[in-house]
Protein backbone atom coordinates (compact mmCIF):
# COMPACT_ATOMS: atom_id res chain seq x y z
CA UNK A 1 0.00 0.00 0.00
CA UNK A 2 1.08 2.81 -0.68
CA UNK A 3 1.75 6.27 1.62
CA UNK A 4 -0.87 8.45 0.24
CA UNK A 5 -3.38 5.35 0.33
CA UNK A 6 -2.41 4.66 4.12
CA UNK A 7 -2.63 8.43 4.94
CA UNK A 8 -6.64 7.93 3.05
CA UNK A 9 -7.21 5.71 5.33
CA UNK A 10 -5.90 6.88 8.31
CA UNK A 11 -7.72 10.56 7.95
CA UNK A 12 -11.44 8.90 8.19
CA UNK A 13 -10.15 6.60 11.11
CA UNK A 14 -8.75 9.68 13.27
CA UNK A 15 -12.24 11.35 12.27
CA UNK A 16 -14.43 8.63 13.66
CA UNK A 17 -12.31 7.98 16.81
CA UNK A 18 -12.44 11.89 17.34
CA UNK A 19 -16.28 12.12 17.01
CA UNK A 20 -16.76 9.34 19.03
CA UNK A 21 -14.63 10.86 21.70
CA UNK A 22 -16.65 13.93 21.50
CA UNK A 23 -19.74 12.17 21.56
CA UNK A 24 -19.23 9.89 25.00
CA UNK A 25 -17.32 12.51 27.02
CA UNK A 26 -19.21 12.10 30.41
CA UNK A 27 -19.82 8.76 31.88
CA UNK A 28 -22.84 7.10 32.27
CA UNK A 29 -23.50 4.29 34.74
CA UNK A 30 -20.49 2.30 35.10
CA UNK A 31 -19.13 3.29 31.63
CA UNK A 32 -16.21 5.51 32.60
CA UNK A 33 -16.06 9.20 30.51
CA UNK A 34 -13.25 11.73 30.12
CA UNK A 35 -14.26 15.59 30.25
CA UNK A 36 -17.67 16.72 32.44
CA UNK A 37 -19.30 19.51 30.71
CA UNK A 38 -21.40 22.34 32.93
CA UNK A 39 -21.57 25.56 34.29
CA UNK A 40 -18.22 25.79 37.11
CA UNK A 41 -19.45 27.52 39.85
CA UNK A 42 -17.09 29.91 41.27
CA UNK A 43 -17.16 31.44 45.12
CA UNK A 44 -17.56 29.59 48.13
CA UNK A 45 -20.31 27.28 49.12
CA UNK A 46 -22.10 28.03 52.56
CA UNK A 47 -23.60 24.52 53.03
CA UNK A 48 -23.34 21.32 51.26
CA UNK A 49 -26.60 19.43 52.20
CA UNK A 50 -28.18 20.28 48.54
CA UNK A 51 -25.24 17.09 47.29
CA UNK A 52 -28.37 14.96 49.08
CA UNK A 53 -30.76 15.96 46.40
CA UNK A 54 -28.48 13.60 43.65
CA UNK A 55 -28.62 9.77 43.67
CA UNK A 56 -25.53 9.72 41.66
CA UNK A 57 -22.80 12.51 40.32
CA UNK A 58 -19.90 12.49 38.42
CA UNK A 59 -15.94 13.33 39.28
CA UNK A 60 -13.48 13.72 36.77
CA UNK A 61 -9.80 13.25 37.84
CA UNK A 62 -6.84 14.09 35.81
CA UNK A 63 -4.09 11.45 34.66
CA UNK A 64 -0.90 12.50 34.68
CA UNK A 65 -1.31 11.65 30.03
CA UNK A 66 -3.59 14.72 30.10
CA UNK A 67 -6.58 13.28 29.54
CA UNK A 68 -9.53 13.95 32.34
CA UNK A 69 -11.36 9.91 33.47
CA UNK A 70 -14.63 10.43 34.73
CA UNK A 71 -16.35 8.11 36.84
CA UNK A 72 -20.03 7.91 38.43
CA UNK A 73 -20.70 7.60 42.24
CA UNK A 74 -23.07 8.02 45.12
CA UNK A 75 -22.75 10.99 47.43
CA UNK A 76 -24.05 12.15 50.84
CA UNK A 77 -23.31 15.11 52.91
CA UNK A 78 -23.71 15.17 56.89
CA UNK A 79 -22.38 17.90 58.99
CA UNK A 80 -21.14 19.98 56.06
CA UNK A 81 -18.91 17.20 54.60
CA UNK A 82 -19.39 15.68 51.65
CA UNK A 83 -18.23 12.23 50.75
CA UNK A 84 -18.11 8.99 48.16
CA UNK A 85 -17.78 5.38 48.49
CA UNK A 86 -14.99 3.51 46.42
CA UNK A 87 -16.06 0.03 45.74
CA UNK A 88 -13.45 -2.98 45.13
CA UNK A 89 -13.74 -6.33 44.39
CA UNK A 90 -11.90 -7.42 47.23
CA UNK A 91 -10.77 -6.20 50.04
CA UNK A 92 -7.43 -3.58 49.57
CA UNK A 93 -6.10 -0.57 50.94
CA UNK A 94 -6.72 2.63 49.48
CA UNK A 95 -5.96 3.50 46.43
CA UNK A 96 -7.12 -0.43 46.15
CA UNK A 97 -7.86 -2.06 42.58
CA UNK A 98 -10.19 1.45 40.85
CA UNK A 99 -8.15 2.88 38.63
CA UNK A 100 -10.03 6.39 39.45
CA UNK A 101 -8.37 5.96 43.10
CA UNK A 102 -5.19 5.54 41.59
CA UNK A 103 -5.40 9.08 40.05
CA UNK A 104 -6.95 10.89 42.94
CA UNK A 105 -3.64 9.51 45.07
CA UNK A 106 -1.55 11.40 42.83
CA UNK A 107 -3.48 14.05 42.17
CA UNK A 108 -6.45 14.95 44.62
CA UNK A 109 -7.53 17.87 42.49
CA UNK A 110 -11.14 17.09 40.95
CA UNK A 111 -14.15 18.10 39.56
CA UNK A 112 -17.36 17.23 40.45
CA UNK A 113 -20.60 17.43 38.69
CA UNK A 114 -24.10 17.51 40.76
CA UNK A 115 -26.97 18.23 38.26
CA UNK A 116 -25.61 21.08 35.56
CA UNK A 117 -23.05 22.16 37.52
CA UNK A 118 -19.23 21.76 38.21
CA UNK A 119 -17.29 21.74 41.26
CA UNK A 120 -13.68 22.17 42.28
CA UNK A 121 -12.78 20.09 44.88
CA UNK A 122 -9.78 17.74 46.64
CA UNK A 123 -10.97 14.52 46.48
CA UNK A 124 -9.33 12.24 49.62
CA UNK A 125 -9.42 8.94 51.49
CA UNK A 126 -10.99 9.32 55.29
CA UNK A 127 -8.52 10.05 57.13
CA UNK A 128 -8.90 7.97 60.27
CA UNK A 129 -11.63 5.75 61.50
CA UNK A 130 -13.81 8.10 62.55
CA UNK A 131 -14.27 10.00 59.44
CA UNK A 132 -14.61 6.77 58.08
CA UNK A 133 -17.31 5.75 60.25
CA UNK A 134 -19.34 9.45 59.62
CA UNK A 135 -18.99 8.95 55.87
CA UNK A 136 -20.27 5.63 56.08
CA UNK A 137 -23.17 6.91 58.57
CA UNK A 138 -23.66 9.44 56.01
CA UNK A 139 -24.07 7.47 53.11
CA UNK A 140 -26.17 4.68 55.13
CA UNK A 141 -28.82 7.49 56.01
CA UNK A 142 -29.16 8.20 52.46
CA UNK A 143 -29.01 4.42 50.79
CA UNK A 144 -30.47 1.46 51.44
CA UNK A 145 -27.45 -0.48 50.34
CA UNK A 146 -24.84 1.29 52.34
CA UNK A 147 -27.27 1.23 55.27
CA UNK A 148 -26.91 -3.00 54.68
CA UNK A 149 -23.03 -2.34 54.62
CA UNK A 150 -23.66 -0.39 57.73
CA UNK A 151 -25.55 -3.46 59.88
CA UNK A 152 -22.79 -5.95 58.60
CA UNK A 153 -25.66 -7.13 56.43
CA UNK A 154 -23.48 -7.01 53.05
CA UNK A 155 -19.68 -7.75 52.93
CA UNK A 156 -18.32 -5.27 50.85
CA UNK A 157 -14.77 -3.91 50.60
CA UNK A 158 -14.65 0.00 49.97
CA UNK A 159 -13.63 3.35 51.02
CA UNK A 160 -14.92 6.14 51.85
CA UNK A 161 -13.51 9.58 50.10
CA UNK A 162 -14.42 12.96 51.54
CA UNK A 163 -14.59 15.61 48.69
CA UNK A 164 -12.95 19.16 50.47
CA UNK A 165 -14.15 22.30 48.33
CA UNK A 166 -11.36 24.59 46.58
CA UNK A 167 -13.57 27.43 45.55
Amino acid sequence: MTRSKRHLLTLPVLLLLSVTLLAACEPEDRRPGTWLSGEEVAGPIADWSFVNDFQEIFIETHPWYGIPFSVTTVIASADGNVYVPSIYEAPAVFPGSKYWNSVIAADPEVRVKFGDKLYRMKALPAADEAEFAAGLAALAAKYDFWRSVQAGETDTAFAIIRLYPLN
